[in-house]
């Protein structure tokens, strides 16, 4: 990359790092806190309603977001259509989710989603609202604004679920917590932005970004449906305690996952963007990208899968140890999540839409296969499948790309192995702290996560991997420019 827009990047990783990693601490102290209060049948409940919006935002948006950053210079008219496009779809995609409540709830035998979905699903049109603005701070690098932005509304969501769930209002702390959220994010947004939809708009830009953004929402409304086949599913053949202790070991699994993609895609894609046409600089971000996340992310979905058991002893109780097995098994999907992200977003600005889909389609007959055999015959087979599916996804998003880099599979595994090496050792590491540490399971947790990071940082050094080397790097530059 060229030195103005590494740093651009490099600070924009920080930002975001920093704010996700914030955000995702919070988010975890407010989860295990909401769910000690709480049991896995109401977990089992909200899972469903929660997959129907993850459908839906994908719809409402349609891919023009993407459009937006991806295109050269967006103008004013440009904005302004995806923006009543945004909103038009958002509020019809409300109505339809509210009137479907009510024969959901009679489906899967729970009345309680009917009675939520009015307020729940208003995520969707207040997300909508501020669509163009978290586009607007994309385009421009400002992930600081963003990082405030998100922690902030975070914070005021999970407190007032807290408050909730403290005074027994039950499966209404998480639907205060979500639209909340929501809320304050889109007024954040409006507040600190200078965008206005303002004036008339036309039809003529959403016709023109319409083969790029379709063939996202494609692409994009497929993956959110595959994903969450499993609660549809498993919600109507298991109990909804049984769904619930899944559905949060996905969850407690998603926070550092998503947290780390959503910094890598909000960051790399408008980057690699700006490069897509110099093949040598391409290639080498790419290389340095899937070594920093690999070296972020390995260490902690190993490392959470390790410290499991006494994790949910100590945070959580009795009633949720049965989610422990799901959650060591579904961490190792974690592993492959975020490279399989990243180079996705090669594909996004190096190929034409056409080929996404046929990727998509591909991945989708394998996800349909593993799903078919799993969903059957238990809970933890379905696990087991979806770590399957995460590395089957990351190997056919980075095959692909090969046709556009030179970054290659020898040049994929150099970079990746050491670090997968140091991060296993750590995991046998934490492994026989917590077999060296009898008795009480807090002094057990602390022994395990002290012993983690101290053999990988002592390793990475030890061994100088390269990844440790750019990241104390960054972190100079960082602070020499503060």
């Amino acid at each position: 990359m060229d030195g103005q827009l590494r740093d651009k990047v490099a600070s924009g990783v920080a930002w975001s790092m920093a704010e996700k990693v914030g955000t995702m601490l919070l988010q975890l102290a407010v989860s295990l806190t909401i769910l000690r209060l709480l049991n896995p049948a109401i977990m089992g409940v909200i899972a469903i309603p929660t997959a129907f919006l993850a459908v839906a935002i994908v719809i409402a948006d349609s891919g023009f977001s993407q459009a937006l950053i991806r295109k050269g210079t967006p103008t004013a008219d440009d904005y302004k259509s995806v923006f009543a496009f945004n909103v038009g779809v958002a509020l019809v995609l409300y109505g339809v989710l509210t009137a479907l409540a009510f024969p959901v709830s009679r489906f899967y035998d729970m009345p309680q989603i009917a009675q939520i979905a009015p307020v729940f699903f208003l995520q969707l049109p207040i997300g909508a609202l501020c669509a163009i603005q978290n586009t607007m701070c994309v385009r421009q690098f400002r992930f600081a604004l963003l990082s405030k932005v998100t922690f902030a509304s975070s914070l005021a969501g999970g407190l007032a679920a807290i408050g909730l769930a403290l005074a027994g209002f039950g499966i209404w702390c998480i639907v205060a917590q979500r639209v909340l959220q929501a809320a304050v994010r889109t007024l954040l947004l409006w507040w600190l932005s200078d965008w206005r939809p303002c004036g008339a708009c036309s039809r003529g830009p959403l016709r023109e970004m319409a083969p790029f953004s379709f063939s996202l929402i494609a692409t994009d409304l497929i993956s959110t449906f595959y994903n969450k086949i499993p609660q549809f599913f498993l919600g109507r053949l298991y109990p909804a305690d049984t769904l619930g202790s899944f559905d949060q070991a996905i969850k407690l699994k998603d926070q550092p996952t998503i947290s780390a993609m959503q910094a890598v895609q909000s960051v790399t894609f408008p980057a690699l963007a700006k490069i897509k046409d110099d093949a040598p600089k391409l290639a080498e971000s790419y290389r340095q990208i899937v070594m920093v996340v690999a070296y972020a992310m390995f260490p902690v979905m190993l490392g959470l899968s390790a410290i499991a058991e006494d994790m949910f002893a100590v945070f959580l109780g009795g009633e949720w140890m049965a989610t422990v097995p799901y959650f060591e098994a579904v961490c190792l999907a974690g592993l492959f999540y975020p490279l399989g992200l990243v180079a996705y977003n090669v594909l996004k600005v190096k190929s034409g839409g056409a080929l996404i889909v046929k990727l998509e389609v591909a991945k989708k007959v394998m996800m349909s296969v593993v799903f078919a055999v799993t969903i059957p015959v238990s809970v933890q087979a379905v696990i087991w499948g979806l770590v399957v599916i995460a590395f089957c996804e990351m190997a056919i998003n980075f095959f692909a790309t090969t046709r556009f880099t030179s970054f290659g599979a020898g040049r994929f595994v150099r970079t990746v192995l050491p670090t997968l090496l140091v991060a296993g050792a750590m995991y046998a590491v934490v492994q026989l702290t917590a077999l060296a540490v009898p008795g009480n399971a807090l002094l057990r947790l602390l022994a395990e996560v002290a012993a983690g990071v101290g053999s990988y940082v002592l390793l990475s050094a030890l061994f100088r991997l390269e990844a440790f080397r750019e990241v104390v790097a960054l972190a100079r530059r960082q602070f020499i420019r503060k």
